[in-house]
């Protein structure tokens, strides 16, 4: 029997045992570490991706699509750049709209002519091309032709309200009626994925459950304003911004504008 002394060295742990605790250390902080570096992510590691949000995502799929019917009904102004495909055409849009007026430009196939409506006032303007016109069969254009075109040529023409394009060319500076036909979407709606628009964080609702209806992107910052609609069908992609951003409107000068009495010219 070995008797101990009080000079007697004490048995050490066993070498291996401070390698399993660091290696058990480690495994214990390696995930932690991880979540660390995907915290930029909208779900790393189980976080919450509406924290922080306006709460919109947590909402079935037709909910959020009327919270932003909601916000958009409610702005008091908003810009409106893209393009329709309809069966007249394609159209692209880059209008600025609010409740009493808009202002910008709607481009066909062929021309390009600017909008502007202060009130019920409308105005078109558009170059000497837009407002050449020949004969119905098709022959060049007249000297009369041609003279009047170049007296419309980059000046403001009021749009009489008797006109038959009146209620047309208004059409795409009414900002409710407008934005009401744009957003709406068609077929079972479905919640999509999250996604960024100009640097403001989204979720996408789909229409017809893969999108076949539209897919609208709602904002989950701030107030949950639509930030852009794709059509289903590729029938055209809007982009909404500017919410709530007020900007100036005014008539155009006198010595810009044109008053062709009760018809504007055949063009």
């Amino acid at each position: 029997m070995t008797v101990r002394t009080p000079s007697s060295p004490v048995p050490s742990a066993p070498a291996t045992r401070p390698a399993r605790a660091l290696g058990r250390f480690r495994r214990a902080v390696g995930p932690l570490a991880l979540c660390a570096g995907l915290a930029i992510g909208l779900t790393a590691c189980g976080a919450d991706p509406d924290e922080g949000t306006n709460g919109v995502g947590r909402l079935p799929a037709r909910e959020i699509e009327g919270k932003a019917r909601e916000a958009a009904d409610t702005a008091k102004a908003v810009r409106l750049a893209g393009t329709l495909v309809s069966k007249g055409g394609t159209f692209k849009l880059n209008m600025r709209l609010k409740q009493d007026g808009a202002t910008g430009s709607v481009t066909t196939k062929n021309n390009t002519f600017e909008l502007l409506r202060v009130g019920d006032a409308l105005y078109l303007k558009a170059d000497a091309g837009f407002w050449m016109h020949g004969p119905e069969d098709g022959e060049k254009p007249t000297e009369a032709d041609s003279e009047a075109a170049g007296k419309l040529d980059d000046k403001y023409v009021k749009v009489p309200q008797d006109d038959p394009s009146y209620k047309q060319l208004r059409g795409f500076t009414e900002m409710g009626p407008l934005l009401r036909g744009l957003i709406g979407l068609h077929g079972e709606a479905v919640k999509g994925d999250r996604d960024q628009i100009g640097g403001v964080r989204t979720i996408k609702v789909k229409g017809g459950g893969d999108g076949e209806g539209g897919t609208l992107d709602v904002a989950l910052e701030g107030s949950p304003y639509p930030l852009q609609f794709a059509r289903g069908g590729g029938a055209g992609l809007v982009v909404l911004t500017e919410w709530d951003k007020d900007f100036p409107l005014a008539e155009p000068e006198k010595n810009q504008t044109l008053d062709y009495g009760k018809q504007l010219p055949r063009a």
